[in-house]
């Protein structure tokens, strides 16, 4: 399977966003992807001070889903919704939800996101879980014959996450759309990707924001599609762009026979 990750630089404006997005995946899909994953709030890059509720859609209805759903009908391509806001029951906070759409424009899957950031450093400061209620449950589908985990942005920190993902059975992509912090993403996110992968044998997908956006915001980007190995087979640094790479089941199970980590767990 062909894999795309997706790097934009989001605004401030919903249906700039949108468009930019579906061109994105309009050149992945020419690339030849069965798979394509924005980033973390492709949609929304809120302006500072303003919070997430005034863009949250709720499920099943609004232009971001409808965007989405037609994009994977038009290409027969699955499109992965790195994340949007989702209503929830508090009306002061949303969800922060990855939504997956089959080749046929249907959703074959949702994740709202488990662990929220949290970081403050200076005038530096991120607090998520004032404007977004946590999820419960990890959730993975299949594509293809493959197993493929979600997950979003700060989760990668979680490897208890990765491993609960893995029952019944391993994974063979995980997804991580993103939108690291420039501060944070310049010394972790590359080690946190490639220890993901190395620890599950398994494909890496993470598509990030990434340069500076209208709010004031800095993203890292370094958009990367990791292989089992811990091997990163494509990279895109700044700016907008698609990369892609191959999902091949035969070497992954080679590499998972070489070295059966997976089979030697203990747990306590």
């Amino acid at each position: 399977m062909r894999v795309a990750a997706l790097q934009v630089v989001s605004s401030t404006d919903v249906d700039h966003n949108l468009a930019r997005a579906e061109a994105l995946l309009d050149e992945a899909a020419r690339r030849g992807a069965a798979l394509a994953v924005l980033p973390e709030y492709f949609c929304i890059m809120e302006p500072a001070g303003v919070g997430k509720t005034g863009f949250a859609e709720e499920p099943g209805r609004g232009p971001i889903q409808h965007m989405l759903s037609a994009a994977a009908a038009r290409h027969r391509m699955w499109v992965v919704g790195g994340s949007l806001p989702l209503r929830c029951p508090d009306p002061a906070r949303v969800y922060n939800s990855t939504m997956v759409y089959g080749p046929d424009g249907r959703l074959a899957a949702r994740y709202d996101k488990m662990h929220l950031f949290a970081f403050e450093r200076g005038d530096e400061r991120y607090a998520e879980a004032d404007t977004i209620m946590a999820g419960e449950t990890p959730q993975a589908f299949e594509a293809q014959g493959l197993r493929i985990g979600l997950s979003i942005c700060y989760d990668l920190r979680f490897p208890e996450l990765y491993r609960a993902l893995s029952r019944p059975a391993p994974c063979d992509a995980l997804l991580v759309p993103s939108a690291f912090t420039y501060t944070t993403g310049e010394k972790h996110w590359e080690v946190l990707l490639r220890a993901r992968a190395i620890e599950n044998l398994t494909y890496v997908v993470a598509s990030a924001q990434g340069g500076r956006h209208a709010n004031g915001r800095r993203t890292w980007g370094h958009s990367m599609i990791i292989d089992p190995w811990g091997e990163v087979l494509a990279l895109l640094a700044e700016g907008e762009g698609v990369i892609t790479a191959d999902i091949d089941p035969a070497r992954m199970a080679a590499w998972r026979a070489s070295l059966p980590a997976l089979q030697h767990r203990r747990l306590p």
